[in-house]
C-alpha cells in the first residue's frame, strides 16, 4: 500500500486547511482498516487527529473535534482532512496513514506552515 498527501504547504491564519491522502494498493472501503491523520509540530510528540473507517464513519481527537473533519471520495480512493480556524501553532508535519492490525503504513508526510 502507498499513501500520498497533497495540499498547500502554506496557509494563512484563520483559514481552513485541506489535505488529501491518495491511496494505492489498497481500497479505503476494504474491511479491516481505518484511515487517519497525525501531525507533529516542531519539538513535540506526534498527535493523532482522527480517522475514517471503511463504512465512512469518522472519529476525532476530542481536543480537535470541533475543528476537524475527515471525509472520503471512494471513486478516487482518497480521504481528506479539513482543519478550520487554523493558527500558527498548528504549523506541523501532517501525515496520513492506514490502521490495519496496527498503524503500519504511512505517507511521506507534508509540512504545513501557518503564516500571514
Amino acid at each position: 500500500v502507498q499513501l500520498q498527501e497533497s495540499g498547500p504547504g502554506l496557509v494563512k491564519p484563520s483559514q481552513t486547511l485541506s489535505l488529501t491522502c491518495t491511496v494505492s494498493g489498497d481500497s479505503i472501503t476494504a474491511n479491516g482498516a481505518v484511515w487517519g491523520w497525525i501531525r507533529q509540530p516542531p519539538g513535540k510528540e506526534p498527535e493523532w487527529m482522527g480517522a475514517i473507517d471503511t463504512s465512512g464513519s469518522s472519529y476525532y481527537n476530542p481536543s480537535l473535534k470541533n475543528r476537524t473533519s475527515i471525509s472520503r471520495d471512494t471513486s478516487k480512493n482518497q480521504f481528506t482532512l479539513q482543519l478550520s480556524s487554523i493558527a500558527p501553532r498548528n504549523s506541523a508535519v501532517y501525515c496520513c496513514g492506514r490502521g490495519k492490525g496496527g498503524w503500519s503504513a504511512w505517507g511521506q508526510a507534508t509540512q504545513v506552515t501557518v503564516s500571514s
